[in-house]
């Protein structure tokens, strides 16, 4: 059972966190650059969600949002994992499986069967709910970035990557899948309009 029950320390001041597992880094330290980047991923989805539970959404906006809560629950264990040492993992730790990689290729495979061949780049936007789930792809993008350079220095679960490559992917098939629930035109790019 977690408690919050005070929400400031001051521990931090001086520029320094802990670990789950109590060790103290900088804040700037690339473990927790890469969950603090995990955390903004989950922002955006938490923008895109609400934007989908506003009144006057469209018929399958619920079922969308709630396939985004289900993905901010696996980005919190994500985060819990990449705060957490290897050797300080708890047994009933929730952690990112293979199954929770394997859900979303399922997913991204039933939207994209949907959705009309692209035939060029699809440039962010598309309605405000499609356009939220671009910015959440890009940030996972660069969390992507960030746990690979975590990976090369220190040892990480080995479905966190592949969770978020997959997440990315995901994020840019939903955005598409939002825009056509919205009936909202995917602006493509158009290189001879520069």
């Amino acid at each position: 059972m977690v408690r919050l029950n005070r929400i400031y320390t001051k521990a931090g001041d001086g520029g320094d966190t802990r670990l789950v597992g109590g060790q103290k880094v900088r804040k700037h330290s690339l473990r927790i650059e890469a969950f603090g980047t995990i955390d903004e991923t989950s922002s955006c989805i938490g923008l895109a969600r609400t934007a989908l539970l506003a009144p006057g959404a469209p018929t399958g906006a619920d079922a969308l949002a709630a396939v985004l809560r289900r993905v901010q629950n696996e980005l919190f264990n994500l985060g819990s994992d990449l705060a957490t040492l290897p050797a300080d993992r708890h047994p009933k730790q929730p952690l990112i499986e293979a199954r929770h990689v394997s859900t979303l290729e399922a997913e991204i495979d039933d939207w994209n069967g949907s959705l009309p061949e692209l035939r060029s780049f699809v440039l962010p936007g598309g309605g405000w709910v499609a356009a939220y789930l671009h910015l959440a792809r890009t940030v996972c993008r660069r969390a992507e970035r960030l746990i690979v350079r975590l990976a090369e220095a220190e040892e990480i679960g080995p479905q966190v990557l592949p969770y978020v490559n997959r997440l990315s992917d995901a994020l840019f098939v939903m955005s598409r899948h939002a825009a056509r629930l919205y009936g909202e035109p995917e602006p493509l790019w158009e290189p001879e309009k520069t």
